[in-house]
C-alpha cells in the first residue's frame, strides 16, 4: 500500500522518561520510512524531550517538529530553533489537517 503523501500527526504529551514518548518516536521513524508526511507536537511534559538527539535526528530526516511555547516557558526550557514553538491553535490544525492523529500520554 502506497502511503506517500498521507499525513500523520503525533502528539507527545508524556515526558521523555516515559515509554510512550519513545514509542511515538519509533512510529514517527517508521512513518518517515514509508514516505508519510509526519508531524510531531510536544505538549506538557513532552516539551522536555525536544532536545533529545533521537527527536532531533527525526527533525533533520523530515519530521515537522512543533512544541508548545507556553509549556516550555512554564518549565523554564529554552525556546530555540530545535522546534517550531507555537500555541494550541497549531495542534488543532494538526488534528484537522492530518489523515491520522495518534496521542502518546
Amino acid at each position: 500500500m502506497d502511503l506517500r503523501g498521507r499525513k500523520l500527526g503525533l502528539l507527545l504529551s508524556c515526558g521523555p522518561d516515559r515509554p510512550g514518548f519513545h514509542q511515538g518516536l519509533h512510529l514517527a521513524s517508521a512513518a518517515l520510512e514509508r514516505g508519510i508526511d509526519t508531524y510531531v507536537y510536544c505538549l506538557d511534559e513532552g516539551v522536555a524531550g525536544v532536545g533529545l538527539a533521537a527527536l532531533q535526528d527525526l527533525r533533520v530526516a523530515g519530521v515537522k517538529l512543533y512544541a508548545c511555547a507556553y509549556g516550555a516557558q512554564q518549565r523554564g526550557l529554552p525556546v530555540d530553533d530545535r522546534a517550531i514553538y507555537v500555541g494550541l491553535t497549531v495542534l488543532s490544525d494538526l488534528f484537522a489537517g492530518t489523515d491520522r492523529m495518534v496521542n502518546f500520554n
